[in-house]
């Protein structure tokens, strides 16, 4: 394969990933004010919906995953990903809303359902596939990754705006978004010689066998460990952030087009550190930087709760671009370090993506009824502490990774049980 064709397959996997999170950051990242401010649900009812969706998450996730694993580099799941997100302008405006408020437990449960298979299991399919792609082409996953940060950050530069309009021009600029992105992956071709000889793709296929081995893996449980106490803090704040945040300004309104100024900052922060946090995760290894982003998760989240200032709130807000970023660069490069690539995607969507999804579950209930009762501020403290509690433990319980400091660590083994024992087809 020539140069210049392995550069228009990179540029057209980078477009993809781009009007990915640019078609969901249209209407998405609005999502909790808009079952907030337009459908008119409160703090415990919101934490249901995060909850029922966290329950479908983590359902269809591992299930995404097995699909990937099967699959290789065929792209049929994400055609049918593309299919879900260009429904979203009928499906909000003609099923989702009118079912929250004439039927909202049944609602809640269609909703869930469709958020799963487009953007919850949707988005993790994405970007393992984006994993997949850059390790073929020994390209870093954050060079093609960051494309989706910029869109995510264009995207909420108009959102804010636009929702004070009505949301359905949100939804309607989703749905276009979305067409455009099914054509640009319908012409990305992977190239054959990246297919025949490549250490990415296993050439025997994942069997359910390799699941069971998986869910016996030590490594398995301690990288959860690692999710349940620092990621699930993460995710679960951010999901009402945008109530605590609007609640430091005079008006809903500029509130939340400030939420939406400052959404592009954090997005733009984010597509700035994909850049170089492959550099530092490199030099350093994966878990360390898995433990920076612990800390820094309990420092935002504590210094969240502190604050009563709107500029301080302001500028404390772009640190999330800085966690997503350690975070999922340190994920992708220790699952592909301590697991087999024939469970690579496996691992992904049920280790790390379900998973941080068991959270919505276990822990948005009872954060949502600690912000309704005891506020915001004194919850995000206590979660704040969780972080970096998890994060202290973590230093004992997660494998040591290689760097280029330290390229060969005596428990950094790539081969797991999985590999060594693989369950067998039938």
């Amino acid at each position: 394969m020539t140069a210049t064709t392995s550069r228009t397959a990179q540029i057209k996997m980078s477009s993809f990933i781009f009007l990915y999170f640019f078609t969901w950051s249209s209407s998405f990242g609005l999502y909790a004010l808009w079952l907030s401010q337009k459908v008119g649900l409160d703090s415990i009812t919101i934490g249901s919906v995060f909850a029922i969706n966290g329950v479908f998450a983590v359902i269809m996730k591992p299930v995404y995953g097995y699909i990937m694993d099967k699959i290789g580099m065929s792209k049929w799941l994400l055609y049918f990903v593309c299919a879900v997100s260009a429904l979203m302008a009928p499906f909000f405006i003609f099923v989702y809303q009118p079912l929250l408020l004439s039927h909202t437990l049944v609602g809640i449960i269609i909703g869930a359902l469709y958020l799963s298979l487009g953007w919850y299991a949707g988005v993790a399919a994405s970007e393992s596939y984006a994993d997949r792609f850059s390790r073929l082409y020994n390209l870093e996953f954050g060079r093609i990754r960051m494309w989706g940060s910029l869109g995510w950050a264009l995207a909420a530069s108009l959102s804010g705006v636009l929702f004070n309009l009505t949301p359905l021009a949100n939804f309607l600029v989703s749905s276009g978004t979305s067409v455009l992105m099914l054509l640009v992956l319908i012409s990305l071709k992977i190239g054959d010689e990246q297919l025949r000889s490549n250490n990415v793709i296993s050439d025997n296929k994942i069997v359910f066998g390799d699941v069971i081995l998986l869910l016996k893996n030590r490594k398995f449980w301690m990288f959860s460990l690692y999710v349940a106490g620092v990621a699930w803090m993460m995710f679960v704040a951010e999901q009402q952030f945008p109530r605590y945040f609007v609640s430091f300004f005079s008006t809903k309104e500029q509130g939340n087009a400030w939420y939406g100024y400052l959404s592009m900052i954090q997005s733009g922060t984010e597509f700035v550190m994909m850049m170089f946090v492959p550099m530092l995760v490199n030099q350093y290894g994966a878990k360390k930087g898995l433990l920076l982003c612990g800390l820094v998760v309990g420092s935002r989240l504590i210094a969240s709760g502190l604050t009563t200032d709107p500029l301080a709130i302001s500028i404390i807000k772009p640190l999330y671009g800085v966690e997503i970023a350690l975070l999922l660069i340190s994920v992708f490069k220790y699952i592909a370090e301590h697991f087999h690539k024939k469970v690579n995607a496996t691992m992904y969507l049920l280790g790390y993506q379900a998973m941080i999804y068991v959270g919505s579950v276990v822990v948005a209930p009872p954060a949502g009824y600690l912000y309704a009762k005891i506020g915001f501020e004194q919850t995000y403290l206590m979660m704040g502490c969780c972080a970096l509690l998890f994060t202290l433990i973590s230093t004992l319980t997660l494998s040591r990774c290689r760097s280029e400091r330290d390229p060969h660590p005596e428990d950094a083994q790539t081969l797991d049980a999985v590999s060594i024992a693989p369950a067998k087809s039938h």
